[in-house]
């Protein structure tokens, strides 16, 4: 058995949010990140980001009960060409947390105000795709224990002048503020993929299976018809993939 998938997965709880995907590519959103490690006066950063597993399918089960049994699978060349990234997982007190925490602090000693803002939207970046083997995540507002290193996480976090690179806890939890960033980031950071990037399509079970075949030759329908069925080819429930694995 392959330690790592050499496909990237990403999964949801709604059979309709995996539709809007298929249509229009991943929506970074803006996610709360647990960066106590840091060092911070403050527990949570909001980041941008879509984020992605490389999870073998023999041991997927854990990963699709906790986040959702509607999924898709892409290709790690496709990853790696729009810039995803795996996660650097931080364990506990050792000598790369200190060098973090030293970057962060040096990052404001600059004395040129211009300085200081680029080291310090570099360390925010690094940060971006940086958390420690296990840590708090918020779930509908409460913080939940969470073991991270076992996630096996890519990122795509965009960069783009037009969007904020992170965000306070304070503006995450301002409903309207939450939902103007994020709407920006859908208007100027889509994550787009075409057909032939595509491994797997997951649904939950053998019935959810027409439905999206139904949706790919109705809603799809601006790809050729042989790109279509590619797409049609992969979709899977996990409660046949189940059975096998």
């Amino acid at each position: 058995m392959q330690p790592k998938s050499n496909t990237l997965f990403h999964f949801t709880k709604s059979q309709e949010t995996l539709k809007l995907i298929l249509q229009g590519g991943f929506w970074p959103r803006y996610c709360l990140e647990d960066v106590s490690w840091i060092g911070y006066a403050h527990d949570y950063i909001a980041y941008p980001m879509v984020c992605f597993c490389d999870i073998p399918l023999s041991r997927i089960a854990e990963h699709v009960d906790f986040y959702g049994e509607f999924g898709i699978g892409l290709t790690r060349q496709w990853a790696e060409a729009n810039g995803l990234n795996p996660v650097l997982y931080v364990a506990g007190e050792n000598n790369v947390t200190s060098t973090f925490r030293a970057l962060n602090k040096n990052s404001n000693k600059h004395e040129k105000d211009e300085d200081k803002e680029s080291a310090k939207i570099s360390m925010r970046y690094l940060l971006a795709h940086s958390k420690p083997t296990a840590g708090k995540m918020v779930i509908d507002g409460q913080p939940v224990d969470k073991l991270f290193y076992q996630e096996s996480e890519w990122r795509y976090v965009p960069k783009n002048n037009k969007i904020r690179a992170y965000l306070q806890r304070s503006t995450f939890d301002d409903m309207d503020r939450i939902e103007h960033s994020n709407q920006l980031t859908k208007e100027q950071c889509m994550l787009e993929f075409g057909p032939k990037d595509v491994r797997y399509i997951f649904v939950k079970s053998d019935t959810d299976i027409p439905d999206i075949i139904n949706f790919i030759q109705v809603s799809l329908d601006h790809f050729p018809g042989a790109d279509q069925k590619v797409l049609m080819s992969r979709v899977v429930s996990l409660e046949s993939l189940s059975a096998d694995l």
